[in-house]
């Protein structure tokens, strides 16, 4: 049975990334966009981003607005798997809809301040030179009143599926797979992907905490390794929460208040601390944390050049700690 991926999304989004794992995983590619560049290079023009953009309003405006996926689909054989990118307008997707049974249709997104950093990396001299510029490109391609010219937003109402691109490619490996699995059963699988697996663990080391009002743990991991652990209450040597030993705790204090009375350690302060105790290097790790740090705990993530930092549900007093990490550069990430 064939099943055809389609991929589309914001300019470096990642959805090339995409398509590179798809055909790892035998998936046969091809480009909406290819269709265009054999019609520029047939003509002499030089194949740019906004030659690019003309010629397929042109195809679209010529032959009807799912041109580029007609042609696309009658070079598609039967029993094999295909990923095809580069779909921009919404009709075309509509053409892989009615005409390919097992057509599933994958939004890739970042956000622009991401996207516009990878774009300044790739360093492609057509490529707009500011923030601004690269904003206003982007708004052109995203809505369009005409039928034939490109229109992300439309694409975007068709989508099967969403993947956020922020984090780094095993994040995005996982994402995929996770979304392969949800439009095929053939792509099921009961392996945990990485971002479960270290949660779930997170979740065991929690059951070691001996805070009576809320049960957290944290995990630091390195190249898929975990180096350190930690999980929320008293101190090394003194007595534990559970048996009297922080009064504001045992006071049973409303969420959020008098935390300078108290006695307990978070779970990320621990796992920090306890990789140091060590002489572990947690620099460039990801913390898995049952929940969003507070801001103490940010401020040590940050200072202790851990990368990134997901968590399973919000923290009450969480807020200011989400902006200092943002602005930090550290990526945060809800699962």
């Amino acid at each position: 049975m064939t099943i055809v991926i389609g991929l589309t999304g914001e300019n470096c989004a990642g959805k090339g990334t995409v398509a590179e794992y798809l055909q790892k995983k035998g998936f046969y590619f091809y480009s909406l966009s290819d269709v265009i560049r054999e019609e520029l290079a047939s003509k002499g023009k030089e194949i740019t981003r906004d030659n690019l953009i003309s010629e397929g309003n042109s195809l679209r405006e010529k032959f009807g607005p799912s041109i580029l996926a007609e042609k696309t689909l009658a070079k598609l054989e039967k029993d094999r798997n295909y990923v095809v990118d580069s779909f921009r307008n919404a009709d075309e997707v509509k053409a892989l809809k009615q005409k390919q049974k097992n057509f599933f249709l994958f939004y890739i997104t970042a956000s622009a301040e991401l996207r516009f950093e990878r774009m300044k990396k790739r360093g492609r001299e057509s490529d707009p030179n500011t923030f601004d510029a690269f904003r206003t490109i982007e708004e052109k391609e995203r809505t369009s009143s005409s039928s034939t010219q490109q229109n992300l937003e439309a694409c975007k109402a068709c989508a099967d599926e969403t993947i956020v691109n922020e984090a780094d490619f095993s994040a995005l490996y996982d994402a995929v797979d996770k979304a392969l699995s949800e439009v095929s059963k053939d792509f099921a699988s009961d392996r945990p992907t990485w971002d479960e697996y270290f949660m779930n663990i997170a979740r065991i080391v929690s059951s070691r905490s001996n805070c009576i009002k809320r049960n957290c743990a944290a995990v630091i991991v390195r190249d898929k390794r975990i180096v350190s652990t930690g999980y929320n209450g008293t101190p090394r040597g003194t007595k534990n929460c559970n048996e009297g030993g922080c009064p504001r705790c045992n006071s049973f204090a409303k969420s959020g208040s008098s935390l300078e009375e108290c006695f307990c350690s978070h779970a990320e302060e621990n796992a920090i601390v306890q990789a140091s105790y060590h002489g572990i290097s947690i620099k460039d790790g990801i913390l898995y944390t049952t929940f969003s740090p507070c801001l103490l705990c940010a401020k040590m993530i940050i200072n202790a050049g851990i990368k990134e930092v997901v968590y399973s549900f919000e923290y009450s007093v969480s807020e200011s700690a989400t902006k200092l990490l943002k602005e930090a550069g550290v990526a945060l990430r809800k699962i």
